[in-house]
């Protein structure tokens, strides 16, 4: 007799089936059975073509702000009475501990002084005021963690959510996602403070595994792309001549070979190049914006090495919003650099003597930062750009033992977002009563990451790489939208 005629058999395959379709309903209706990936279709001629989103989105494009060094949250954005109170006194149950650089000292209040801001009264240290009269506009996040406290892999890890090298950044994603608006423009730039590159540099802005055509563009006002100066010997007619020519010598050749993607590929990358000739030193270009633009932004200030630094900080702002205005889907400002001239001078590494360090950061840092989002709001641009401030970890409500300053801390810190699709004015999550661990509404860096990612539309748990036999994502394995300070 034939195995499926025989009713037992019948009966028993019968019944593991429906089992499994009753398992299969209860997984998914749990979320525990993963949805299939997204993975955007990329053209090979044209791989920064315009892509839509996995779901309606709030914002179109993202400016992240990255302030290098480890900003105190302790001393700008999250305020704590406890700590000014028990100032001077020993941290109940911090006898024995020991962070990156050592031992600690007592609990150590900040030397500048909290004030409320705006209608929501939201404290902010007197290091930043001028971002302290726009609290009204800013979301804060006051309670995310980090897994690391060394530099490199903190700033890896609040890029690309590994702490290891070789992954893709974030903007990287957002561009393999979305591709761009613009096709004259890279769709991902990277700003680099004038003082340097941050320390992990290139890592910050990297592709990955990505296709390469999805890495950041680094250029800043001071430093302009290089290499697209047309040679003075050819003149403009001859350029755009030789440029067309290629170009059609290029086309024809691909008509030879349809199916070459990477052929494709690279003859687009150099369609790019020669595109950027033109746009890049034009919205690069800064000398035609008003004085009173300039005035604002602190572009125009002058006479001292801080004043200086502020001065180019804020003209690289500029360059941002310029580039927003364009349509550049990911731009990343920095402000501080990789460490040169010893601690703390070209960062907010604050070890040894942070307040007399930080005023000279927050100088830098507070009215140009503070005018680029009040000129994104002035010209409308807020309505579709998400603004994000961050950085990689932060630090001790102790002073180290023998010094002036704070060892690192990844297990509390403070960023805040602005602009599309996040509530203004609100604070979300709250370290303890010193600052040094976040005790409600924790996040981690990859619930920031997977938060970004849904106000552009994209579902964080689906849009994947499939690289060395794993489905690979910004998020890893992890994360969740941070819905709380979802508008």
């Amino acid at each position: 007799m034939h195995p499926f005629l025989n009713r037992r058999d019948f009966l028993s395959r019968t019944s593991a089936g429906l089992g499994g379709i009753a398992l299969a309903h209860l997984l998914g209706r749990d979320r525990a059975l993963a949805a299939p990936p997204i993975r955007p279709v990329i053209l090979p001629g044209n791989p920064n073509a315009l892509r839509p989103p996995h779901f309606e989105a709030k914002a179109k494009r993202v400016l992240m702000i990255f302030c290098s060094g480890a900003v105190s949250q302790i001393d700008t954005f999250d305020y704590k009475p406890e700590l000014i109170k028990r100032h001077g006194q020993p941290m109940p149950g911090g006898d024995k501990l020991i962070t990156f650089q050592g031992g600690q000292g007592n609990l150590t209040k900040s030397p500048w002084e909290f004030r409320p801001y705006g209608k929501s009264g939201k404290m902010v240290s007197d290091l930043v005021p001028h971002l302290g009269a726009l609290a009204d506009e800013m979301c804060f996040i006051h309670s995310l963690t980090g897994k690391t406290n060394t530099h490199g892999p903190g700033e890896n890890f609040l890029s690309s959510g590994s702490t290891l090298d070789g992954f893709p950044s974030m903007g990287a994603w957002s561009t393999f996602a979305m591709g761009s608006e613009n096709d004259t423009l890279p769709a991902y730039v990277a700003i680099p403070d004038p003082r340097g590159a941050p320390q992990s540099a290139g890592n910050f802005w990297g592709a990955g595994f990505l296709p390469a055509a999805f890495q950041g563009t680094d250029f800043n006002a001071a430093k302009p792309l290089r290499n697209l100066e047309r040679p003075s010997a050819f003149s403009p007619e001859t350029d755009r001549a030789t440029r067309e020519f290629i170009t059609l010598l290029n086309r024809r050749h691909l008509e030879k070979f349809p199916g070459d993607s990477e052929l494709a590929a690279r003859i687009s990358s150099y369609e790019l190049a020669a595109r950027m000739q033109l746009s890049v030193p034009e919205v690069a270009d800064i000398s035609s914006e008003p004085a009173q633009v300039l005035k604002m932004y602190g572009a125009d200030e002058a006479g001292s090495p801080v004043k200086d630094t502020k001065a180019a900080y804020a003209r690289n702002c500029i360059l941002a919003r310029r580039l927003i205005e364009k349509g550049v889907r990911f731009v990343q400002l920095f402000n501080g650099a990789y460490q040169t001239g010893g601690e703390g001078v070209s960062n907010w590494d604050g070890h040894k003597a942070l307040a007399e360090q930080y005023v000279k950061h927050g100088e830098v840092m507070d009215q140009p930062t503070a005018a680029l989002l009040t000129d994104l709001k002035q010209r409308g641009l807020l309505e579709d750009t998400l603004v994000v401030w961050c950085t990689e970890f932060g630090r001790m409500p102790t002073f180290q033992m023998g010094a002036s300053g704070r060892d690192h801390n990844p297990d509390g810190f403070t960023a805040w977002l602005a602009g599309a699709g996040v509530k203004h004015g609100f604070s979300h999550g709250m370290t303890d009563e010193f600052g040094y661990q976040a005790v409600e509404g924790v996040a981690t860096v990859h619930d920031f990451h997977a938060t970004i990612l849904h106000l552009l539309g994209l579902d964080h748990e689906r849009l994947t790489f499939y690289h060395n036999g794993t489905e690979r994502r910004l998020t890893d394995v992890h994360g969740h939208v941070i819905r709380e300070v979802l508008a």
